[in-house]
């Protein structure tokens, strides 16, 4: 693992490849066999290094549709780019368009949809925690970020997670705009060994979720790091990835 760089770093499991279709930014992990699957958009983190390549080539998110994939989950992962807080309304706006497209195909089970975000990824939780459509079965977000850094530009509080677990379910204007939608279980993903920036946004985000009632599942990786799951190859590493990916199978499947 010396002197390799992040993106090219393998997935802590190896999964069998799924089929990739590229239908232009998005690509689709397609499982084996018939019928209408339950279906995941992927959404990875931002903002990428620039000298980075497509995000959706890396191991990592490679290895998150296969694991999705094995488990019969078809999985869309768009392209995103972040270069200044205002390409979060774009990035947003894709990963809706993900969402309906993923709906629309006949191979999947257009009820029962989850969304799982990375990383900087997760300040676009904010509009599904506001608005968040019948067809949205769980939310997983695994060492996401939840609020803007200090030292940031000004940041829509659309785009302010923590701020949105404050309002009721259907009374913000965002990506689904169902209003009195219940809002559905997050599957959060914490390393013990987060980065200091990061760390305070997710246990604030925490603490706002348990004093609202707000039901919460909560994977633990003591002594992860951000991007654990392609910087530490370790059991306690393994476990926690198929532990998310479970949880976030059980809710799109149940009744």
């Amino acid at each position: 693992m010396m002197g390799t760089v992040f993106w090219e770093s393998p997935f802590v499991l190896d999964p069998p490849p799924a089929a990739v279709e590229r239908h232009g930014d998005v690509d689709l992990h397609v499982p084996v066999g018939d019928g209408r699957h339950p279906a995941v958009v992927v959404v990875h983190g931002v903002p990428g290094p620039p000298e980075a390549p497509d995000a959706r080539d890396w191991p990592l998110y490679r290895g998150y549709g296969a694991l999705l994939a094995e488990a019969g989950v078809l999985t869309a992962i768009p392209r995103l780019t972040v270069a200044s807080p205002d390409d979060l309304y774009t990035v947003a706006a894709r990963v809706a368009a993900a969402a309906e497209m993923l709906r629309a195909d006949p191979r999947v089970d257009a009820d029962r949809l989850g969304l799982w975000f990375f990383s900087g990824a997760g300040l676009l939780l904010g509009d599904w925690l506001r608005d968040p459509p019948a067809w949205l079965r769980g939310v997983a977000a695994t060492y996401p970020l939840l609020a803007p850094l200090p030292g940031w530009p000004p940041v829509d509080p659309r785009f302010r997670p923590i701020d949105a677990l404050d309002l009721p379910a259907g009374a913000g204007v965002g990506a689904a705009q169902t209003e009195g939608a219940a809002r559905p279980t997050l599957v959060l993903t914490r390393a013990g060994r987060e980065r200091p920036e990061v760390a305070p946004t997710i246990e604030a985000f925490t603490a706002v979720a348990q004093r609202r009632g707000i039901p919460l599942c909560v994977v633990d990786v003591p002594n992860g790091q951000h991007g654990f799951d392609a910087l530490d190859h370790t059991e306690e590493s393994r476990d926690a990835v198929r532990a998310a990916r479970d949880t976030l199978l059980t809710l799109l499947t149940a009744p």
